[in-house]
């Protein structure tokens, strides 16, 4: 470009002279003409290699010899978000006809080099010979997440994913749950498939998209300590009030026994709060912990209505304790604090008053020191009744004894002996 300045600058100067110059201008003229002519070109004649390998596989039923399907449907292809590509992009040892009988695998990574790195650490990296086209299709017909005909649009996650997370041959065979079935049954799944949310949480909501990791691995964000911060990233306020309460404060602490978001709702059988199923198996889910609290809860008159399954409507923990915010009763906050009871008690007791929250829901009366009135009351009906069954029981035996006796004295058919 210097060079041709100069030219130029030599030939403004030159009123007369301009013939010395122009050979030169003409010849670099030229020489661009055809670049550019080279340039353009170049795009007719991929097209026209295109065109050349489409002539064969847009047929659609083509197969090669092992019986794999090698048509490719054009339109779609076009439309892709491969289709700005060339087939020998992906196809590198394919140039010209006849090609190899056997053309070499297509490289996903010499583009994705990203995506394929975070594959080959996940869980999917041995789970089959291509997991890139197992996720997304057929790779002639890929197109961006947010396109409705995506095998990964937020919607299709499910059913893509229970490809093989819903197959019972491939469960077995790697020992792994039939998950698809109860997703597509809980809260998240109706919000999907029924409602078409797309903010409603799908597999790769919780367990990410390539670099998919077990629940045992601390960099899982479906591992425990970071279950919180996962369900959170849609359930903000929830997660507050979890770490707020004595829960989240004990798992944020290290305590990996306390409960988290699975542990109480389960990780893919989520049922709707409201739902009678969810109130019946919520207490004995509180009591896998609360042994101690869940025995004396047993006792009380709201477990037995409880038991009895139709009274669905009958306090359970999260009634009188809080669902996700659960705080000790001595803080002022919670709703089982003195303070606050005669108004949680109100919520089912419309005439609750202070004599009436007087009443002990988890009262021991096998523990004297916290209970002692109803430990003794307890320790003298255990008496009074093991007293009362011994007597009868004593009773009978010696009736049984003397009924033998007056039988041998009398015959064995009990009646008596005359002269």
């Amino acid at each position: 470009m210097l060079v041709s300045g100069r030219f130029v600058a030599g030939a403004v100067k030159q009123d007369n002279g301009l013939s010395a110059s122009r050979p030169g201008s003409r010849g670099r003229m030229l020489l661009a003409g055809l670049v550019a002519l080279l340039l353009l070109s170049l795009p007719r004649v991929m097209l026209a290699k295109d065109a050349d390998c489409l002539s064969c596989h847009s047929d659609k039923t083509m197969q090669d010899a092992s019986g794999k399907n090698v048509g490719v449907d054009a339109p779609l292809f076009h439309s892709s978000v491969h289709g700005s590509l060339g087939c020998s992009d992906c196809h590198s040892d394919v140039h010209d006809y006849p090609h190899p009988e056997h053309p070499a695998a297509v490289q996903c990574v010499t583009c994705h080099a990203d995506e394929s790195k975070a594959i080959a650490g996940s869980i999917h990296a041995k789970a089959s010979t291509h997991p890139c086209t197992s996720c997304h299709g057929n790779a002639h017909e890929i197109f961006p997440k947010g396109d409705p005909r995506s095998a990964v649009y937020p919607l299709n996650i499910p059913k893509t994913c229970g490809t093989c997370h819903g197959n019972r041959a491939l469960a077995q065979k790697y020992g792994l749950e039939n998950v698809y079935s109860v997703y597509m049954d809980s809260i998240h799944g109706y919000a999907v498939s029924k409602e078409g949310l797309l903010v409603a949480a799908n597999c790769m909501s919780c367990h990410g998209s390539h670099n998919i990791l077990s629940h045992k691995d601390p960099r899982s964000p479906t591992n425990k300590a970071n279950i919180a911060a996962t369900c959170g990233s849609c359930h903000g306020g929830v997660k507050a009030q979890y770490m707020s309460g004595v829960h989240g404060k004990q798992m944020a602490s290290g305590n990996m026994k306390a409960p988290v978001c699975t542990d109480c709702h389960t990780a893919h059988a989520i049922l709707e709060p409201t739902l009678a199923s969810f109130r019946m198996q919520s207490t004995p889910i509180c009591g896998s912990c609360h042994k101690e609290q869940m025995a004396t809860y047993r006792d009380t008159f709201h477990s037995q209505l409880g038991l009895l399954g139709g009274y669905v409507q009958t306090a359970r923990c999260w009634d009188c304790h809080g669902a996700h915010e659960v705080l000790p009763a001595s803080d002022p906050r919670s709703p089982v604090a003195k303070a606050n009871l005669i108004k949680t008690c109100g919520k089912c007791h419309a005439d609750a008053n202070a004599s009436f929250v007087e009443y002990q829901p988890h009262a021991n009366p096998r523990n004297r020191s916290l209970n002692p009135e109803l430990y003794y009351i307890r320790l003298f009906m255990n008496l009074l009744l093991w007293s009362v069954l011994g007597f009868f029981a004593l009773h009978t035996l010696l009736w049984f004894i003397r009924s033998k006796r007056e039988q041998e004295k009398n015959g064995s058919t009990g009646e008596a002996k005359h002269d």
